[in-house]
This record gives C-alpha cells, sequence and structure tokens, in this order.
C-alpha cells in the first residue's frame, strides 16, 4: 500500500534557480507556490519518463479527513502536479500510477524544515500581534497623558447639555454634583477676565494676563476646582489650605497642563501647514521637515515631533508668575461657588445658599508641635462641602497615574519616565543647588544610576482582584478592620453643664482630642478612596509600569504617589506582579517563610525552620482564609500585615490543593529584608564584630534580633531605677509604671531611625505613640512624662550597644560641621556617580502683590543652616550607601533574568528566584563596602575644600565582609 499524508501549511520557501544534477543521497529541492496546501509525502511516478511539453496547473490536494477522499484521490485533476525541474513527474492524462514511498530520513528531514519554519512564522506573528498591542496601550498612555483635563471639561458640557435638555439635574456623585453647579460660573468668569485683560494695553494689563490666555476657559475652571478640592481633601488641618500653597498649587498645575495643549496644538498645526503647502508650494527643506514630521507623527515617535516641531522652549514661568495667576483664579473660585443644603421639605425657611470657599486671615503655627504662631492668608472651605468628599475621593482627577507601557529610558536631569508629563531624574523641591550638581554632571557618570532607575520602571505589575475583592467588602461594610480606618467619626463630647473648672478642662481636653482624631480620620478616608479609586481604574489591565526618580540623597521611589508598593499594606497586598512564574520546589520554601514573616508577632524571629514549621502547622487556617476570607475564621486578619498575609495565604493554598504544587504559577513578589539596615551599613563601615553580629552579617542559628537586645537592655536599667528612692529619684514612679510595658515594639523605631540621626523630641513623640496604644496610661501629663523618660533610657541602651557607629556618626557629622561653618552646603558622590548637595539653606522671603492678598513666597537663600547640614548629614549619608546598594542589586538582578522591585532596605522578587537574589545582593553588598568608602569621602571633602582641616578617620575593627555571604539571615 502507498503510504499518504496531507498537512496544511502557511507557506514554503521558493527556488528561481532548479539544481543542475540531483543524486540519489541528496535532499530534493521543490518548487512549490506560496499560498497554503496540503503536502502528499510518497511521490507517484508515471511509468513513462517523458517530461511534459507544457506546465500543467497546480490544483490543491484535498486535506484526508474530507469525506470524499476517495473519489479525490481517483480524480487526476486534483493531484498537485511539478514543475519540469521537480523529481515529481506526471503527464496531465489519465494513466496507470504506480507510488513509491519515501525514504524515513526525507520525511524526518522535511518534518523539520516544516517545524523551524511554523516555528519562525509563530514568532513573527506573535511579534507583530505584540507590536499592534504595545502601539494600541501607547496611544491609551499619551491619551491619558495629555488629554486628561480635556476629557474632564467634555464630560461636564456633557452634563450641562443633559440638563438644559431633560431640565433635570442629573443624579451625580457629591462632589460632581458640586462641580457642575460651579462649572458654569466659573468658566463665565475666566472668559470675562480673558476678554478683560486681552482689551487692555501692555502698559495697564495684570502680571497674569500673558498666562490667563494660553488655555480656555473651560480646561482653567476645571483646574481650579480639581486641584483647590485635592488640596482640601489632603489638608492635615480642618477644612483650609493656605493661600500661597493652593495659588502655586494651581498655577503650576495650569504651566505643565499649558506645555502639552502647546505641544498638541503646534503638533496639529503642521499637519495643517502640509495641506496648505502641498497647493502653495514650499522650499525644499521645508518641504522635507513637514515630512520628516508627519512620519513620526504616523508612527508615533512623539518625542522626536517634539524636538521638530519646538521654534523656541518655552521658558518656566517661576513661582511669581504661577501665585499671581493661581491668586486671580482662587480668587474668581470664592467669588462663583456657592453650596446649598438639603431643602428643608416644610418650606418654610429661604434656602440657605452660602460661599463654597472663603478667603480669611487665621493664626496658625508654622508646623505641627511648634508654638511660634503666624497670621496667613487660607482659604476655607464650607463644612458641607468637607463632610462628603471622603465618600467621593474617587472622582478627582488624579495625575500621575501608572503607565501603561513601559517608561522613557533616562537620559538626562528632565529626560526620562512619562511621555509627556513633566519627569525630573531627582526631587530637588527647588534646590538650585542641586539642580546645577546635575545638570553639571556627565551623563556617562550617571549610566549606572539612570539604568537602575529603568529596571526598576520596567517591572511590570497588576492588581490582585481576589484581594481587592475582599477590601471592597470590608471598606463597603464600614472599615475598622485589617488596618482600615473606620468611616465613621467618633461623638463629639457635649459641653457639661456644670460651672467646674476642672469638668470644663477636661471637656475642652476630650474635645481637642476628638476634633484630632476625627481630622485624622476624615484624611486617612480620603487617602484609602484615593488608593482604591486608582486600584480600580487598572483592575482590569493585563499591566501597568511605575516610574521611579530619587530623592536627593539617591533612595527611588515611584512617581505615582497613590496606588505602589512603598505604600500601606493595602497597596502592597492588592498589587502583584503581572508576570507569573513557576514555584519550584524553592519557591514553594520561601513562599511558606514569606507567609510567616508577614504574620509576624515574633515569628519572623524564629530560623527558618520555626518558620516553615510554624506555616505547616496552621495550614488549616490558611487555607480557610484563603477560601472565605470574610465569613470564615478570618486567621489572616491577626496578621502585622494582613492583606499582604491573605494575598500569601491565597497563593499557598492554591498551590498545596494542586496535584503539582512545584508547578504552581505564583505572581506573589516574595520580600527579603535588611535586619535594621542602617545599622548593617554603619557595621559594615565600622567593620566592628560585635556590631555584625547583632545585625546579622554573621552566620547564626537564627536571626540576631536587636530590637529585643536594646529592649533588654531598656528593662534592665528600669528594673535598677525602679528600686530607687522616689523621693530622691522621680524616675523611680516612672520606672516602676513602665517596667511591664517594655517590649520590642516599643523601642523598636527609635532603634530603626537612631542611626538615621532621630532626635530627643523624635524618640519621644515615637515612643509616647506606642504608649497610647497600649492604652495602659490615660492621663496625657503622665503619657508625656513616661515617654520623656523611656525615650532618653532607650537612646542611653543604644549608646552602649553600637559605639562604633556612633562614632562614625559623629565624625561625619564633625566634618559637615567644618564644611557648613564656611557656609558651604555639604556635597559628596555616591558609589554610582551621583552628585548630592544637601539642600538645607536659610530661606529668603519674597513678597508679591496678588489680586487676593500680598504672599510672602520662600525661596532658597545664599546662607547655609549650619545646624541642619551637621545633623543631617550622617542618616543622609547612609541613606545614599543604602540607595546605590539597592539600585546595584537591580541591575544585576535584571542581568540574571530575574524581576526586581526594591522599597529600600526590602528586595522583592518571584518565589523561585528568591535564592539568586538572596546570592546577588550580598555580593553587591561585599562589593560595595570593599571600596574605601569613608576615605573617598574623606579625600573628596580634602579636594573640595583645600584649605579646611578635617577630623582623622575613626578607628575600625577587623570584621572579615566576606562572612555577608554566609549570613543566611543578613537579608531574610
Amino acid at each position: 500500500m502507498a503510504a499518504t499524508g496531507s498537512l496544511p501549511l502557511t507557506q514554503y520557501p521558493t527556488y528561481s534557480k532548479p539544481p543542475t544534477s540531483q543524486k540519489p543521497h541528496k535532499k530534493p529541492l521543490f518548487s512549490l507556490p506560496k499560498q497554503t496546501f496540503p503536502l502528499i509525502f510518497s511521490f507517484p511516478f508515471h511509468r513513462s519518463l517523458n517530461y511534459p511539453t507544457k506546465p500543467p496547473r497546480f490544483l490543491p490536494l484535498c486535506d484526508s479527513l474530507q469525506e470524499n477522499i476517495v473519489q479525490n484521490i481517483e480524480n487526476p485533476k486534483n493531484f498537485l502536479l511539478p514543475n519540469a525541474h521537480s523529481r515529481q513527474i506526471l503527464s496531465p492524462e489519465s494513466a496507470p500510477r504506480i507510488f513509491i514511498q519515501d525514504p524515513p530520513w526525507i520525511s524526518a528531514l522535511f518534518w523539520k524544515g516544516l517545524y523551524k519554519m511554523t516555528n519562525q512564522t509563530v514568532k513573527i506573528e506573535h511579534k507583530e500581534i505584540e507590536k499592534r498591542k504595545y502601539n494600541l496601550l501607547r496611544r491609551r498612555q499619551v491619551k491619558e497623558e495629555t488629554e486628561a483635563w480635556e476629557k474632564m471639561v467634555e464630560e461636564y458640557r456633557e452634563l450641562e447639555r443633559e440638563m438644559c435638555e431633560k431640565k433635570l439635574a442629573p443624579n451625580l456623585p457629591y462632589v460632581k454634583g458640586l462641580f457642575l453647579g460651579w462649572f458654569e460660573p466659573l468658566r463665565e468668569a475666566i472668559a470675562k477676565e480673558q476678554k478683560v485683560q486681552k482689551g487692555k494695553s501692555k502698559k495697564l494689563r495684570a502680571a497674569y494676563a500673558p498666562h490667563i490666555e494660553l488655555l480656555p476657559a473651560d480646561k482653567l475652571a476645571v483646574i481650579v476646582m480639581h486641584k483647590m478640592m485635592g488640596l482640601i481633601m489632603g489638608a492635615e488641618e480642618d477644612g483650609y489650605v493656605q493661600v500661597v500653597q493652593a495659588a502655586v498649587h494651581i498655577g503650576v498645575a495650569i504651566e505643565q497642563e499649558v506645555r502639552i495643549h502647546s505641544f498638541l496644538e503646534k503638533t496639529k498645526n503642521y499637519q495643517r501647514k502640509q495641506i496648505v503647502d502641498e497647493v502653495q508650494g514650499v522650499s525644499k527643506e521645508k518641504e522635507i521637515l513637514r515630512k520628516r514630521v508627519n512620519s513620526l507623527i504616523r508612527r508615533r515617535r512623539l518625542t522626536e515631533v517634539q524636538k521638530l516641531v519646538k521654534n523656541e522652549e518655552i521658558k518656566p514661568w517661576g513661582r511669581d508668575a504661577q501665585a499671581k495667576l493661581g491668586s486671580c483664579l482662587l480668587e474668581l473660585l470664592t467669588e462663583t461657588a456657592y453650596v446649598q443644603p438639603p431643602i428643608d421639605q416644610s418650606g418654610d425657611s429661604p434656602p440657605d445658599v452660602r460661599p463654597a470657599f472663603r478667603h480669611k486671615f487665621k493664626t496658625i503655627s508654622r508646623g505641627p508641635g511648634q508654638k511660634i504662631k503666624k497670621r496667613y492668608g487660607v482659604i476655607e472651605c464650607d463644612p458641607l462641602i468637607r463632610s462628603g468628599l471622603d465618600k467621593s475621593a474617587k472622582h478627582m482627577m488624579i495625575p500621575y497615574v501608572p503607565m501603561l507601557v513601559p517608561p522613557k529610558k533616562w537620559k538626562g536631569y528632565d529626560k526620562g519616565g512619562y511621555l509627556f508629563l513633566p519627569s525630573y531624574v531627582m526631587r530637588t523641591h527647588g534646590s538650585r543647588k542641586q539642580q546645577e550638581a546635575l545638570k553639571g554632571v556627565n551623563v556617562k557618570n550617571m549610566r549606572k544610576v539612570f539604568e537602575a532607575l529603568d529596571t526598576l520602571g520596567s517591572t511590570k505589575w497588576r492588581v490582585n482582584n481576589k484581594v481587592l475583592a475582599v477590601v471592597e467588602s470590608i471598606w463597603a461594610s464600614g472599615g475598622n478592620i485589617a488596618g482600615l480606618v473606620d468611616r465613621n467619626d467618633i461623638p463629639i463630647p457635649e459641653k457639661p453643664y456644670s460651672e467646674d473648672s476642672t469638668e470644663i478642662q477636661e471637656w475642652k481636653w476630650s474635645l481637642r482630642k476628638a476634633n484630632k482624631v476625627n481630622r485624622e480620620r476624615h484624611s486617612q478616608r480620603c487617602d484609602t478612596e484615593l488608593k482604591l479609586s486608582v486600584a480600580r481604574k487598572m483592575e482590569n489591565e493585563e499591566g501597568f509600569y511605575y516610574p521611579h526618580n530619587l530623592d536627593f540623597r539617591g533612595r527611588a521611589y515611584p512617581m505615582h504617589p497613590h496606588l505602589n508598593h512603598l505604600s500601606s499594606d493595602l497597596c502592597r497586598g492588592v498589587l502583584e506582579f503581572a508576570e507569573g512564574r513557576p514555584l519550584g520546589r524553592s519557591g514553594l520554601h520561601w513562599l511558606k517563610i514569606h507567609l510567616a514573616n508577614l504574620y509576624s508577632g515574633g515569628v519572623e524571629k524564629l530560623s527558618h525552620d520555626g518558620r516553615l514549621a510554624f506555616v505547616d502547622s496552621h495550614l488549616d487556617e490558611i487555607f480557610d482564609s484563603a477560601e472565605n476570607p470574610i465569613n470564615g475564621n478570618r486567621w489572616w486578619l491577626a496578621a502585622e500585615d494582613p492583606f499582604q498575609c491573605l494575598a500569601a495565604c491565597m497563593n499557598l493554598s492554591e498551590a498545596l490543593k494542586s496535584t503539582s504544587p512545584h508547578s504552581t504559577i505564583s505572581y506573589l513578589p516574595i520580600h527579603q529584608d535588611g535586619s535594621c539596615n542602617g545599622l548593617q551599613h554603619y557595621a559594615a563601615l565600622g567593620r566592628d564584630n560585635l556590631e555584625a553580629a547583632a545585625v546579622n552579617l554573621v552566620a547564626g542559628e537564627k536571626p540576631a534580633d536587636v530590637y529585643s537586645e536594646i529592649a533588654v537592655r531598656v528593662h534592665n536599667i528600669m528594673k535598677r531605677d525602679s528600686n530607687k528612692d522616689p523621693a530622691t529619684n522621680p524616675n523611680a514612679l516612672l520606672a516602676k509604671l513602665l517596667i511591664d510595658q517594655v517590649d520590642r515594639k516599643l523601642v523598636k523605631q527609635t532603634v530603626m531611625t537612631s542611626v538615621y540621626g532621630v532626635t530627643f523630641v523624635g524618640a519621644r513623640e515615637q515612643i509616647k505613640r506606642r504608649l497610647e496604644e497600649k492604652g495602659h496610661i490615660s492621663d496625657d501629663r503622665l503619657l508625656f512624662s513616661a515617654a520623656c523618660y523611656t525615650a532618653k533610657v532607650t537612646l542611653a541602651a543604644l549608646g552602649e550597644l553600637f559605639q562604633a557607629a556612633r562614632n562614625i556618626m559623629g565624625w561625619l557629622g564633625d566634618c559637615a560641621k567644618v564644611i557648613a561653618s564656611e557656609n558651604q552646603p555639604v556635597r559628596w558622590t555616591t558609589p554610582l556617580g551621583l552628585p548630592v548637595v544637601q539642600p538645607y539653606f536659610k530661606s529668603e522671603r519674597h513678597l508679591i502683590r496678588t489680586t487676593l492678598q500680598v504672599l510672602a513666597l520662600q525661596r532658597e537663600g545664599n546662607s547655609v543652616e549650619v545646624r541642619k547640614q551637621r545633623t543631617a548629614f550622617p542618616p543622609n549619608f547612609v541613606h545614599s550607601l543604602d540607595g546605590s546598594h539597592m539600585m546595584m542589586t537591580a541591575v544585576a538582578c535584571r542581568d540574571a533574568g530575574l524581576y526586581f522591585a526594591g522599597v529600600h532596605d526590602s528586595f522583592w522578587t518571584h518565589a523561585c528566584d528568591v535564592e539568586k537574589m538572596n546570592q546577588i545582593l550580598r555580593e553587591k553588598f561585599v562589593e560595595l563596602y570593599s571600596m574605601p568608602v569613608l576615605e573617598n569621602l574623606l579625600e573628596s571633602f580634602e579636594t573640595s575644600y583645600p584649605s579646611l582641616v578635617f577630623p582623622p578617620l575613626p578607628e575600625r575593627g577587623n570584621f572579615d565582609l566576606l562572612e555577608v555571604l554566609k549570613s543566611p539571615y543578613f537579608f531574610n
């Protein structure tokens, strides 16, 4: 029997030139058409081997799966007939045929070629699909960045049309209803002001006139409304913001939109001009430019278009212009925006229409906890507005949302990040000296920094919809569990009828406390709503990205402020990697350890085996948490990081219930955290053996816990004090009161921040908050005294244990004092080449007259703050080192094919890659401190300030850095 087979094929190669000779042992060449057709593996030969005089017509051979296969085979017209040079030779007339079976090696070669070609075709098609998908996402991203305000304007226009047509106000969320009522009057007022300023001569025009004309009135109205409400929402105080803050904030937003609007208008103009030029004729150079611009527009190469269409760079407006324009628009808002309480159904009283915003002057303190008070101009909102804001935050305009495509690669100070929104590689907060240092550095020297930021920005994220559903359910039920704020305020205490001064004083204290708690709750509710609104916006996206930039010390942060992995447990719980990877054997191991770390409560201080045993002994609770998080036993709620713990429970439950746990795909980021990382850096700088062991630079059977060690020392000091005579030692009574309250949690934050230069006041406030949480001391005065005493004891215990670290901190502070005494800021360059300038200068007041009031703008002066330069240098320097370590690790992980995300001293990757990342981060730490870091710093100081004398380097120990490579709990 002849063996036949047929297979659909997409495309075959054709050969224009037949082979001159064919040998039996060589692979035959075929000349086949490009279209899809079935193939037969054995070739029929006619008995007569005469070549046909006419090349016969090709017809497709039907698939062998068809029902009429017998008829097709019997009909010779249905056979594929080859060209004359092929070895398959047939005569067009009907004739008896014989079939000769091909040798197996021919079929094998054919299948190999077919697989290769099919694979290439699939790859090409996949690339095309990915390219189309990327272009679609990029178009959406461009629209998101450039048309956000335009969409808002169009929405209010549409709502207005609907209201006019139906003669009925649409049913809108609270804040949108307010905006709709304010939109038309504010737009008309702005349009009128634009017209008035345009009609004046140049001499009589207001200072803001050139800027108010740059955007349409409706767009200006929307920006002012949203920005003002956003400020009120985030205000720490009760319903007001300072005029200077609001004016500058609005001015900055408008300048940013003007740049985008101007660019888009220029682009459109160039497209229009091309049509005119085709009719009128243009010079050759202009024609080439037009073609180039339009070609780039078609290909969405918008950065290049930007460069071409800029006739002149738009100069920055400056704070004065921003504040003057913002003040003018604020004044128009206060004059046109009104609110009205719900109308009394009885209809007896007239409607209470009142201004939504009022401009007034308030006497307020310059900062939290400061006694000095000053009189400031503020914009105060009506209580009616504030009451509904926390339920409407999701309808606010949020700039700098996560990107749908990878960010632009960083190539300079303002070149990188978002496609159109202004993006700067560093958050300089207006520090001229820092900006000059960055702009003056050679781009090649910044290559490693840019590379690290690009790596962090290229990590693709997505929303964990299962966890988000749980969050939404709890939030809808009123919050107040899993770390979510209570959605209800606490009741305000009523004033007592008694005239007793003690009762009145107590009422005032409790009233002040209730108002403070309610303000905090309101702010937290707004914050939660903003986070959830971004999560809802992104929940159906396949993935998104966070562009990163730096603070002035060199630490990396996502540019989007609300829903990001540096934020709260809520944010971290609802975020996961967009790419999943199989757990593998080691991944399952690290997933369990990760879950134990998130549960915390002392479990994270057990050995790895102890943590694994903890998880294995709680599998029933873990399965219940994953399957029924709301109505089950809710074991996950007892975790220190509940939503992250829930995400880990779900992932582990899915893996263990699978038939193949090791092949379960995991999207969860697994964390490896430094052990009091600031002290780890000091221990590496000082090479002190005891300090190195205390912070896990040396291998141990279980992790060393520096917080517990300090808590023990604090407890011992208090025990000694409690035995003293209260008559001669007033701390004796405090020690007796506190001795049973001392634990790891009480001192943890102070120990953690001690290396970052925490002051006594800072330590006191940290410990006071912990004591408040415990709730054993209700009297505020006693609580304050107890916090003072505990802070003093904790700092003394720290000085005993970390003497070498204290010496280095002292040396760094002394060097800074020498430099600052010469009225110079402290400067240094990080190991990755980032120039750092401490931005602590005495600010200068600059008065400007606006339509609302005279504003005092603060700007950087020429005199440095000597004390701040000295005290801030040690923590800033260590932050620059931990930022360098994280960025070095990020690039090395990328090179090793790992996903990576970093939160300062917490490094994240997939479960299956934790062991590889652990190896990399240890190697990079050793590499960093194998450099003569302090020697290089001293040399740079001596080079920059040759006339100054610096103190000698502190003595250091003989700790072997290579021990870090063997320490399992260095990061764990």
